[in-house]
């Protein structure tokens, strides 16, 4: 459960990122705004090249922003000197990395016990019973005094995790953790993360592997330097980062006070709605109270394109729920024929909708008046 309580665990705010060679100047990220919450799992996606990575070194401070600032939990990391961030970085900050970066010469306990002895953390003679508690927790109890090498590539992992939970720190950072390692140590690792989540820690873990992020609980999209709308990705996940993105630049927001009708019945309908935040009902028959279908869509729900694809006006209305606000990401038409170009695969999602979308309310709506009964008494 995320904590609201407290100061959000990461906050970036117009984060920039350039790097010069000899080819010129290369921006990585372009103006990243992105606050994580404290007790949040949060993966971060994107195709190589995408500036996943270079944002993840933004958050720990191994590298600094060219612009824009950014605060862990509530401490502006970038304006420490060099020698005290590392010293921050050693009691606040567990990194957990692909290749596992655990020294061959010591054995799985020593390593679980390094950071302590570099942070000063715990007292000299607990730190080895609170290395083996770490080790027994990713089920790696019976192999503390083993050398790295003489376990598998999972087993690394798993004590590679534990080494980061050394210090007990609030963030846990892990740049690709399962890339080196087949289905089932995967989800070994994956379950070691719910549990320390479950346990109040915050994860930030950069994964190319979807099904992964499935069991996080917020995906963080990155195309070329830029987050996608977060709304946007779950809505349409079909539709390839590209095309997110450029739906992302051509969003319009909008808000509208509770109880608002946003679209009448039988109005030309002009873009395509994706709902950021509160709820609307369907409005099947404006002149009925009684016939307000009392179907909700929430965030991430959308409406507009049984019309944009169909042709034709509003087939129902649509209002605010009457108890909140409602935040809408919208696209014009010129901009949502774009999305759809190109992406065969979500847009015939999107028209199977809009078939179930239209029965659904020809059921609802109320029945027509038998012209054979016109003019009896």
């Amino acid at each position: 459960m995320t904590d609201q309580t407290h100061p959000p665990m990461v906050e970036m705010r117009q984060v920039v990122k350039t790097f010069h060679n000899a080819a010129g100047e290369f921006r990585v990220l372009k103006g990243i705004d992105l606050t994580l919450r404290r007790g949040e799992f949060v993966a971060i996606v994107g195709k190589s090249g995408s500036g996943k990575s270079t944002l993840l070194n933004m958050l720990t401070g191994i590298d600094h922003p060219t612009a824009g600032g950014v605060r862990v939990a509530g401490v502006d990391i970038h304006a420490m000197g060099e020698s005290e961030r590392s010293r921050w970085r050693g009691r606040n900050l567990g990194i957990v990395f692909q290749f596992f970066q655990l020294l061959p010469t010591l054995t799985l306990l020593e390593n679980v016990m390094l950071p302590m002895d570099y942070a000063g953390s715990y007292d000299f003679e607990e730190r080895p019973r609170r290395a083996m508690d770490l080790l027994c927790m990713v089920g790696l109890g019976d192999q503390a005094y083993q050398l790295p090498d003489s376990v598998s590539t999972g087993q690394q992992q798993s004590a590679a995790i534990a080494r980061a939970l050394a210090t007990d720190p609030p963030l846990i950072v892990a740049d690709e953790p399962t890339g080196n390692l087949d289905s089932r140590s995967a989800a070994a690792i994956i379950s070691v993360f719910d549990d320390l989540v479950r346990r109040g820690k915050t994860i930030a873990m950069v994964t190319h592997d979807a099904s992964l992020a499935a069991h996080t609980s917020r995906t963080i999209v990155i195309s070329d330097g830029e987050l996608i709308d977060e709304t946007l990705a779950r809505a349409l996940p079909l539709l390839s980062h590209g095309k997110m993105l450029e739906a992302t630049r051509a969003f319009r927001r909008c808000s509208f006070p509770a109880g608002k009708m946003i679209l009448e019945k039988h109005q030309p309908v002009a873009a395509f709605s994706i709902i950021t935040s509160g709820y609307v009902e369907v409005v099947v028959d404006a002149s009925d109270e009684a016939a307000f279908r009392h179907v909700r869509l929430g965030p991430g729900n959308f409406f507009g394109e049984v019309e944009l694809l169909k042709g034709g006006p509003a087939v129902a209305g649509i209002r605010a729920c009457p108890e909140s606000s409602v935040e809408l990401a919208m696209l014009d038409s010129v901009a949502f024929s774009r999305m759809l170009e190109g992406s065969p695969h979500a847009e015939q999602s999107l028209h199977r909708l809009a078939e179930a979308r239209l029965r659904e309310n020809r059921l609802a709506s109320p029945p027509l008046p038998d012209a054979s009964l016109a003019g009896r008494g």
